[in-house]
């Protein structure tokens, strides 16, 4: 039977709620680059992996071998998503149940499920403090670093070349504002136990890109994102083979998606790693969990390496946290209005320039006539008459005038509705030193 993880939904203290709202508002910026999409060929930004695709990024789930028999299920996989991770079949005493001796079918059954359906696989995870066989959790020293090693050998070896990238090492710093490393066995192995199963995997499988994967690493300013952080430094700056971050997202009305989200994201990214959404669900319904969907992704998008998004599970009923409805899909296989609404922010990866579909709206933005201290941007909506479009300004960035739009907010993200002067609209914002051109995303109402 599959496991789930039996993990607490996380809230950060003092935040608060209200968050919800003003983080889903982020948008993005600048132009795109990234990881070639693959999967079946389909209408342009008509389901998720197509619509990510458009910016070159993927759009993944997590699946259960004890699910594949549902058709429902492999149905919504297959036309939706091109990354596929398995849930809980490759992980350490999925694949190592016994000391040395390897047991790879359920892992193999979605693997080759995903390559067959022209889909790439995320490999998850090498090594964790969590989910390690009976014969690993009562070991220490260097006999589990030797295990762990030969651990990393025999599952990244037996996937070489068929994984797009690994979770090499999973959650291996603590919550809190220490900052510190996790006090779990592997760490008793010694403080470079992450750097040693980095440099097995890399020899184990050369190509694979290699991740580290955390919670609670989505707001800058935590201790906790500071810590993986100047780790991912380090290791960049001696050559230790570390290719992407992994970013849980693990949301709920007491762990909100941040404001500093797309700042996070692009931090990491500066060190010239790869950064990934790798486990999103958001706990919630209606349009306050779809603008929290919508800021996720329009801060992916925002970030030239954040190469894709992964779901963790398909329907509701699939997650681990089912009671908190946490997908993109109900437990009947119905889109929700997240699916909407992350489906409407992909389409915007190319400009805008796809059809909106019935019901939705798209935005375009031209910074126009300039002083020394501010600058004119104008908005042009279409697709419908009834909308709202979220602006988002620079930093420093300040708005001074309006014109044919109600628009509220003053800095970071702004909110323009119409006001009965056509759908064409404009906004003079203060530099503040910064002469970046604002972003926008446009939602039908």
């Amino acid at each position: 039977m599959t496991r789930v993880r039996v993990r607490p939904v996380r809230a950060r203290l003092g935040r608060s709620t209200a968050r919800f709202a003003a983080a889903a508002a982020m948008l993005v910026a600048g132009c795109f680059a990234g990881v070639s999409a693959a999967g079946p060929a389909l209408a342009d930004g008509s389901t998720l992996q197509a619509a990510a695709a458009e910016s070159g990024r993927y759009f993944g789930t997590a699946i259960a071998a004890g699910r594949m028999s549902d058709s429902q299920y492999m149905t919504i996989a297959n036309r939706e998503f091109n990354m596929i991770t398995a849930e809980n079949e490759m992980k350490m005493d999925a694949t190592e149940p016994s000391r040395g001796q390897f047991n790879f079918s359920a892992g193999d059954q979605i693997a080759n499920w995903a390559i067959q359906n022209n889909k790439r696989v995320r490999g998850h995870a090498l090594a964790w403090h969590s989910q390690q066989p009976s014969w690993m959790q009562s070991m220490e020293g260097s006999a589990l670093r030797t295990a762990m090693l030969n651990h990393i050998a025999g599952v990244a070896g037996h996937y070489k070349g068929k994984i797009y990238a690994w979770d090499v090492v999973n959650e291996a710093f603590e919550d809190g504002s220490s900052g510190a490393r996790r006090n779990s066995n592997l760490q008793r192995t010694g403080n470079d136990w992450i750097e040693a199963a980095f440099r097995a995997a890399r020899s184990a499988d050369p190509n694979a890109k290699l991740c580290y994967n955390d919670y609670n690493t989505d707001n800058w300013n935590h201790a906790k994102t500071q810590a993986v952080y100047n780790m991912v430094r380090d290791f960049k700056a001696r050559g230790v083979p570390i290719d992407c971050v992994g970013f849980q997202a693990h949301f709920n009305s007491g762990n909100p998606v941040p404001s500093n989200y797309h700042v996070t994201l692009q931090n990491f990214a500066d060190l010239g790693v790869d950064v990934q959404i790798t486990e999103l669900d958001i706990a919630g319904s209606g349009t306050s969990q779809a603008e929290q969907f919508r800021g996720v992704t329009q801060a992916c998008m925002a970030v030239t390496r954040c190469t894709g998004i992964t779901v963790w599970g398909v329907r509701d009923t699939d997650s681990w946290r089912a009671s908190d409805t946490p997908l993109l899909f109900d437990g009947s296989g119905n889109k929700k209005l997240a699916y909407s609404y992350v489906l409407d922010q992909l389409n915007t990866a190319d400009g805008g320039s796809t059809t909106p579909p019935a019901g939705s709206c798209t935005v375009t933005v031209a910074k126009t006539e300039s002083w020394g201290d501010r600058f004119n941007t104008v908005f042009t909506v279409s697709g419908t008459n009834n909308w709202r479009v979220l602006i988002r300004t620079g930093s420093g960035q300040s708005l001074q005038n309006s014109w044919n739009a109600t628009v509220s907010g003053t800095s970071g993200t702004l909110t323009a509705t119409p006001n009965g002067n056509g759908n064409q609209f404009g906004i003079t914002l203060y530099t503040g030193g910064n002469t970046s051109t604002p972003t926008a995303s446009c939602t039908a109402v």
